[in-house]
């Protein structure tokens, strides 16, 4: 799997959310390496959990910014959110309750809904909060 590369078409134009995006794309990366160096399960483990633990945080950030905004697809957008991290949540369970390794379409996954959620819901926000900070 090729490592997710930052870049403007990434960006949604509001700085704290890119920060926050430009984290979940590095740390999509280290889980990536590890996979892929065979670094042991416990370490990847850890990865995931961070992903996962960061997503949530980044998620609640983006969704603090819409309520204080009155961003009018707040509960849409919010509701995307709850998708994407029990999809997550599902796939760190499969990793703990079978042999505790990620495969290719794990990893496509991952990406999916990363660039996927960028591109779509949080461009859309973007453009919104760009306008009215």
């Amino acid at each position: 799997m090729k490592d997710l590369v930052w870049n403007k078409t990434l960006s949604v134009e509001v700085d704290e959310i890119d920060e926050d995006h430009r984290r979940l794309v590095d740390l999509f990366n280290i889980l990536n390496h590890a996979v892929a160096d065979g670094d042991p399960a416990d370490y990847q483990e850890a990865v995931l959990e961070e992903l996962i633990c960061c997503t949530v945080w980044h998620f609640r950030h983006e969704e603090r910014l819409m309520l204080k905004y009155a961003y009018e697809e707040f509960e849409e957008h919010k509701t995307e959110h709850r998708n994407l991290i029990e999809s997550a949540k599902e796939l760190q369970q499969k990793f703990l309750q079978t042999d505790r390794q990620i495969a290719n379409k794990d990893f496509e996954f991952l990406e999916h809904w990363l660039t996927e959620h960028i591109l779509v819901a949080d461009m859309k926000l973007g453009a919104y909060l760009a306008e009215v900070m």
